[in-house]
């Protein structure tokens, strides 16, 4: 099956590149067109919307998100493409959407045209999550979106309660009483949202620190929540939990 692809990409070089590595790799994909601004890119989308769309972030005249904004019907499968960041990997976690990172690898950008392949377009409130986390990398959050086995599901990050670990995947514990399988690990959602008021107190359960009500010390630790809920704190956790909690209510 042939798709079709067109490349927005500011970098004259990137982009000569991206178009050769593609064409050498995926003889599947054949390339309609090319934009290296938000002007250009608009106008060869306006022509004729290809399968994939490889969409880098920052464009000399804009951004990707204008040229989104400009072809609101867009119905092409998206590839992000960004430069190597912290915040900009941070900010598409969040939003559960797919990137690819340059410098990339062959392998990282053959998964991300498989999963092009598979994917749901991004609606606009994971676009919007994703818009605001890289405009604001410091700034906390409003929502976060969780892949669970067959949907996204987008939260507001202040009624998350905790979240316990499950093998390789993760629970999530909304205020509503509501419980989200997510297929991550706890490690992957403790280094994204460590930042932003909450704590991994044990090996399996990571808690938003608003929600805490106290620490108990006896039976060998554990804190209340807000909710009725009681979640142990592991022995070398305690020390870190009592002094957090302490600056709290100083």
């Amino acid at each position: 099956m042939t798709l079709t692809a067109i490349i927005v990409e500011d970098m004259l070089d990137a982009l000569t590149l991206l178009k050769r590595d593609i064409e050498a790799q995926h003889p599947e994909i054949k390339i309609i067109g090319a934009a290296q601004s938000v002007v250009e890119a608009s106008k060869a989308l306006r022509k004729q919307q290809p399968d994939i769309l490889f969409l880098d972030i920052m464009l000399g005249d804009g951004t990707g998100f204008d040229v989104l904004e400009i072809v609101p019907d867009l119905t092409s499968k998206i590839i992000f493409v960004t430069a190597s960041d912290e915040f900009a990997i941070k900010a598409f976690k969040f939003a559960a959407i797919d990137y690819v990172l340059k410098p990339y690898s062959n392998s990282d950008l053959n998964q991300a045209i498989e999963r092009a392949k598979q994917q749901i377009n991004p609606n606009k409130e994971r676009l919007k999550i994703l818009r605001e986390t890289l405009a604001a990398p410091e700034k906390k959050p409003d929502k976060i979106s969780l892949h669970t086995l067959d949907k996204i599901i987008i939260v507001n990050l202040d009624d998350i309660i905790r979240c316990e670990s499950d093998s390789n995947n993760t629970m999530f514990h909304i205020k509503d009483g509501r419980k989200i399988f997510v297929t991550k690990t706890l490690k992957y959602f403790s280094d994204m949202l460590k930042s932003f008021g909450f704590l991994r107190i044990h090996q399996s359960h990571l808690v938003n620190l608003q929600y805490i009500s106290e620490f108990i010390k006896s039976d060998g630790g554990y804190l209340m929540l807000k909710n009725g809920e009681n979640v142990p704190v592991s022995v070398r956790k305690k020390s870190e939990v009592i002094e957090i909690l302490d600056q709290m209510h100083r």
